[in-house]
């Protein structure tokens, strides 16, 4: 009999011969599955179009085509893209065991041969049912561990953006998927200074939001201390280093910006932020280090950048530039620079919504990877 998890599960029978179709529903029925017969693969199809089974039980050779078993095949395709997920356990008979190779190549759980041994027909179902169960029972685990890190991940990001005399500043996160590998930050260290940190660990999904959270806690720990950006990145690395796994990095620029219109920062590998001077001249700020995890007694330094009123300063990550449309092209550093030349007296909000619609429009709304941007635009 069927483990208690297992009853009554919902099944579906389809073969053109009344006399199997009532075989099988007897020795199910006394096993206590919930059946359903049909016996063409037009009612199949409408059967999985109105309710869900666990398993599907059906058989490869119908009235238009008793012998080759192309009518079954046909079916077993339209079945899997109505529910990829469901079981489907195929019957042939004993001399068409290539056919049920066939199906089973083409998606099939597995086959049972005609005439079938009871044992082993209730044996070969119950293994699907439990495959699907577990599959389905991982699946809502997987999903519900997502939501609860896209949660925590967006409630970790700036809820405001800080208010700083003498700049304007604005910020975009976009996530390709759930969660994210991307951070941005913004902290007012005090009344003259403020922190500006973008950030990307290579890989995606949960482990990367995790590892990410981890760095974000760091730069809040430490970033009160006032450190120099360089000494700050040597520690934040040394932490990295001593929790990251074999082959995972952290690209991390961290940048302070003060009243006096003075820049202060550290590039730990990340993508070169862009200065554009107000006579549309491309300023890269790239110099501090590599990237994060690697070597852990790593020394890091601070170089610094004297602003100017109309300047844009824009940090962003790799998801900006190394976005592409459907012919494969990415948009680019060069093309980013371009755009900000063409739009730089604009405000840091205008710029950053002008910049988060270009590669939208870019890539069709196809965004393959993480995509955050800051604009701080000097008053």
């Amino acid at each position: 009999m069927l483990r208690p998890e297992l009853s009554a599960p919902r099944t579906l029978i389809a073969d053109d011969q009344p006399d199997v179709l009532e075989a099988l529903r007897l020795l199910l029925k006394r096993e206590g599955y919930q059946i359903e017969a049909v016996n063409s693969p037009k009612a199949v199809l409408e059967r999985l179009h109105d309710r869900e089974y666990d398993v599907l039980l059906m058989d490869l050779n119908y009235a238009l085509d008793t012998t080759s078993g192309q009518e079954g095949l046909d079916l077993l395709a339209r079945v899997q893209k109505l529910d990829s997920t469901l079981p489907v356990v195929v019957m042939t008979a004993w001399g068409s065991i290539r056919l049920a190779v066939e199906a089973m190549q083409r998606g099939a759980a597995d086959f049972v041969e005609k005439p079938w041994d009871n044992s082993k027909l209730l044996s070969t179902l119950r293994t699907q049912i439990e495959s699907r169960n577990e599959r389905r029972s991982g699946a809502a685990r997987e999903s519900g561990e997502i939501e609860a890190a896209s949660a925590t991940q967006r409630g970790l990001l700036p809820q405001s953006i800080p208010q700083f005399p003498g700049y304007e500043i604005s910020a975009a996160w976009r996530p390709a998927g759930a969660v994210s590998g991307d951070y941005l930050d913004l902290l007012r260290l005090d009344a003259n200074h403020l922190a500006l940190s973008v950030a990307d660990v290579i890989g995606k999904g949960v482990p990367a939001a995790l590892l990410m959270s981890n760095v974000q806690a760091a730069v809040h720990a430490l970033a009160g201390e006032m450190l120099p950006t360089g000494e700050l990145c040597r520690r934040i690395n040394r932490i990295v280093a001593a929790n990251v796994g074999s082959g995972k990095f952290i690209t991390f620029f961290y940048g302070v910006l003060d009243s006096a219109r003075r820049f202060s920062y550290t590039n730990a590998g990340h993508c070169e932020p862009i200065l554009v001077r107000q006579n549309g001249e491309c300023v890269r700020v790239n110099h501090g280090g590599v990237v994060l995890g690697v070597f852990p007694d790593w020394e890091y330094r601070e170089e610094h950048v004297d602003l100017e009123p109309g300047d844009r300063l824009v940090l962003f990550t790799d998801g900006i530039t190394e976005i592409a449309n459907a012919a494969d092209e990415e948009f680019g550093e060069e093309r980013l620079m371009e755009l900000l030349r063409a739009h730089r007296a604009l405000g840091a909000e205008a710029m950053q919504k002008r910049v988060m619609a270009a590669i939208a429009e870019f890539s069709g709304g196809n965004f393959q990877d993480d995509a955050t941007l800051i604009v701080a635009a000097v008053e």
